[in-house]
């Protein structure tokens, strides 16, 4: 193998929209522009700082990324575009970090955007093979063949599947999306911000026995962003340092044979998720009684309480009463997606991971005040993609310390946003915009319609 370095990268800004329902009021032009313009006034750099640009989307032409990112300035850097299922924001985030770990740049920024369609998810490429068809096909011969997308189908199947093995119960599920519903009322860029109660969860209409309506991620149109840089661009900075979140251990995997083991635990990436878990713990020098919080792929709740089994949070096959004891909520074991996941917060496939990412990053500055962790000094974040690949990174703030509540008053004082983000969704202004385009290379036209359509909004 060839030889590695070792340079330490950050996580130095994040950016949001708020996550919204598809329906075709954003574009995803605009919907970057504004995370990327938040990411970069979180991060205190100007575009001319940025010595890559990542773009991630599953929905989308070839060099959208391009379209976003000319809107900061056209600055003749690398402009990668990345496509791997419901894990692309955070195979954007392994590619940067993979690029400054090596010596090869300082700064990279990665957004994700995704402007999906109403409904279940579907493919778009019908006349060629689908790359989820050997899967589908095993799953149909398990399982057999029901009406309805495939997905649910999928994650309802494993989940049958742990309930046969080892007597978890459609209550169980049903209690995890209880607990995202009532995480995600506290985050303000949720797509949805309502509790229910656990009865009300269990009535709403079945989806694939034994998920029902609430306990599914919906689609969604959204953006997130977030400033990658190197040990030596955060050390030019020391006044940032409070805020920067060191990537302490990453693992980006695929499949194994065990893949098509017969099995609809692995159907869903089980064995994928516990490979990579386990390479991120081991680079991290952590183990999972070290996590505190975490933000996990819970497009289903059932792939929620497989994932606390493949992740080492429970002991194998005791996931349900992990859930059944209160252990993944607020005064349990380890807190479970407090922006309230993907079933709440809601799933734009490519800003998934980037979400995820400024969660954490939030938590553990400290700055999620409404919401937070305390005590936490290692953050948890697990992206995975049918087809397959999963991310797998351990965050660690780094100045080594742990996470103490910042006040909103402290953060305006110190942010060029000028408010705290992790508890308000504002848009951006042209005055915003400015202060972090390119000096230099910025064209107007590249802008198109954005300014106009971000005006609107505010």
């Amino acid at each position: 193998m060839a030889p590695k370095n070792d340079i330490p990268a950050y996580v130095l800004g994040v950016g949001l929209t708020k996550f919204i329902k598809p329906r075709g009021l954003r574009e995803y032009p605009e919907m970057g522009y504004e995370a990327g313009v938040k990411a970069m006034l979180d991060a205190q750099i100007n575009y001319d700082d940025v010595e890559t640009g990542i773009a991630c989307y599953c929905y989308g032409d070839t060099t959208s990324g391009q379209r976003v990112f000319y809107q900061f300035g056209m600055t003749s850097i690398p402009i990668y575009n990345t496509n791997n299922a419901c894990a692309t924001g955070s195979t954007g985030l392994h590619l940067a970090r993979t690029l400054i770990k090596n010596g090869a740049i300082d700064c990279a920024m990665v957004i994700g955007f995704e402007k999906m369609e109403p409904g279940s998810i579907k493919s778009k490429w019908s006349d060629r093979p689908s790359p989820m068809g050997l899967s589908a096909k095993m799953m149909y011969e398990l399982s057999g063949k029901e009406r309805g997308p495939p997905n649910p189908q999928y994650f309802a199947n494993a989940g049958r599947e742990y309930m046969e093995k080892y007597g978890a119960e459609a209550r169980d599920f049903a209690e995890i999306g209880r607990i995202s519903h009532v995480h995600s009322q506290k985050n303000p860029y949720a797509q949805f911000n309502q509790v229910y109660s656990l009865e009300e969860i269990e009535t709403s209409p079945m989806i694939h026995y034994p998920l029902t309506k609430l306990q599914c991620s919906p689609t969604s149109d959204g953006a997130g962003a977030a400033v990658i840089v190197s040990q030596s661009f955060l050390d030019a900075r020391p006044h940032l340092k409070s805020q920067a979140i060191l990537i302490a251990g990453q693992s980006l995997m695929t499949d194994t044979p065990e893949l098509y083991s017969r099995s609809a635990m692995q159907l869903v990436g089980y064995d994928m998720t516990k490979r990579a878990a386990q390479a991120a713990f081991k680079e991290a020098s952590v183990s999972p009684k070290d996590i505190k919080v975490c933000e996990v792929h819970d497009c289903f709740s059932a792939n929620e309480l497989i994932l606390l089994d493949g992740l080492g949070f429970s002991e194998p096959g005791k996931a349900h009463e992990m859930v059944r004891r209160g252990d993944i909520t607020y005064g349990g074991q380890v807190v479970v997606n407090p922006s309230g996941g993907l079933i709440s917060k809601g799933h734009p496939l490519g800003a998934t991971g980037l979400a995820q990412c400024a969660e954490l990053s939030w938590q553990l500055r400290g700055w999620a005040n409404n919401r937070l962790v305390g005590g936490a000094d290692v953050a948890l974040q697990h992206n995975l993609g049918l087809g397959g690949a999963v991310v797998v990174n351990v965050y660690k703030r780094a100045d080594g310390g742990v996470n103490k509540e910042v006040s909103d008053e402290e953060i305006k004082k110190s942010s060029w946003l000028g408010y705290n983000p992790a508890v308000e969704a504002r848009g951006i202004s042209k005055e915003d915009a400015e202060r972090v385009r390119s000096r230099t290379c910025k064209s107007q036209w590249a802008m198109g319609d954005t300014e106009q359509r971000l005006a609107a909004r505010l």
